[in-house]
C-alpha cells in the first residue's frame, strides 16, 4: 500500500482528499499547517507527497526546496496543490524540484491519475534487509538475529534501517542525527554513541569487537558492507 502525505490547510479540501484518497486505497497522514512538515516526511517516509503552497505558516516552496536537500526524502515525488495559476508560478513549482503542479480547482480524479502516472515504475524497497544473521523487516519493523526475533525500541530500529540500508557508507554523527532523529530534535551527537552501544550489545556477538556496526575514527559509523557469514558466528 503506497502512503501519501499530505500537507493543506483548507480543512474542506483537506478531509475531501483524504478521504478519497483513502477510497482509492492509500495511506494517508498529514498536516493542516506547514510547520514540522519535513519532520513529518521524514517520520512518515511516505511514497508521495501532495504539497498546498500558500500555508498559513508557512511556504510550500521552502518546505519543497528542503524535501530535496534531505537525503532520505529527495527521492519522494512531490505534487503541488495551490490556488497560484500564473506560467512564471508553474515554472518556480516545478524548478524547485516538484513532480507536478496542480491548479485549484482541480477534479479529483484528475489527482488521482496524476498520482498513480508518479507510481508508475517507482522501485519499492525490499521489505527485508538481510546481512548476514541479522534480518530487518521494514512491513513490520520486526528484527530476528540467527531467526530469533530481538527487542529494539522505534529509535533503535531507525538507526539500524538506516545504516543497514546503505552498507559501506560511512555517516557522521551530525548525518545520523538528521535522518534518524530528525532536524527538530534536542540530543546531542553523544546521544548516536550511546544508541550505537545499545544495538552492538544485541545484534554484535562481541560488542567490544564489532563486526558489523563498525566506528570509523575521527569521523562516524558505518554497517558492513561485507556481511559475517551466519556460520561463522
Amino acid at each position: 500500500m503506497k502512503k501519501i502525505v499530505l500537507i493543506e490547510d483548507d480543512t474542506d479540501l483537506y478531509s475531501l482528499l483524504r478521504y478519497n484518497l483513502e477510497k482509492e486505497g492509500f495511506a494517508m497522514a498529514g498536516a493542516q499547517t506547514g510547520k514540522g512538515a519535513i519532520e513529518l516526511c521524514r517520520r512518515e517516509r511516505p511514497d508521495l507527497i501532495l504539497l498546498d503552497i500558500m500555508l498559513p505558516d508557512s511556504d510550500g516552496l521552502d518546505i519543497c526546496k528542503g524535501i530535496r536537500s534531505h537525503p532520505d526524502l529527495a527521492h519522494i515525488p512531490v505534487i503541488f496543490l495551490t490556488a497560484r495559476a500564473s506560467e512564471a508560478d508553474r515554472i518556480v513549482g516545478l524548478e524547485l524540484g516538484a513532480n507536478d503542479y496542480i491548479v485549484k480547482p482541480f477534479f479529483i480524479r484528475e489527482l488521482i491519475a496524476r498520482i498513480k502516472t508518479q507510481f508508475r515504475g517507482q522501485a519499492t524497497p525490499p521489505k527485508l534487509i538481510r546481512s548476514g544473521p541479522i534480518e530487518l523487516d521494514r512491513s513490520s519493523c520486526r528484527v530476528r538475529l540467527h531467526g530469533e526475533e530481538i527487542t529494539l525500541t522505534a529509535t533503535e530500529f531507525r538507526l539500524l534501517e538506516y545504516l543497514m540500508s546503505r552498507p559501506g557508507v560511512v555517516f557522521s554523527r551530525e548525518q545520523l542525527l538528521d535522518a534518524v532523529w530528525g532536524q527538530d530534535r534536542a540530543v546531542t551527537d553523544r546521544t548516536v554513541d550511546v544508541y550505537v552501544l545499545r544495538l552492538r550489545q544485541k545484534v554484535e556477538t562481541d560488542p567490544a569487537n564489532p563486526q558489523m556496526i563498525r566506528s570509523v575514527r575521527g569521523f562516524g559509523y558505518s554497517f558492513n558492507e561485507e556481511p559475517v557469514p551466519a556460520a561463522a558466528v
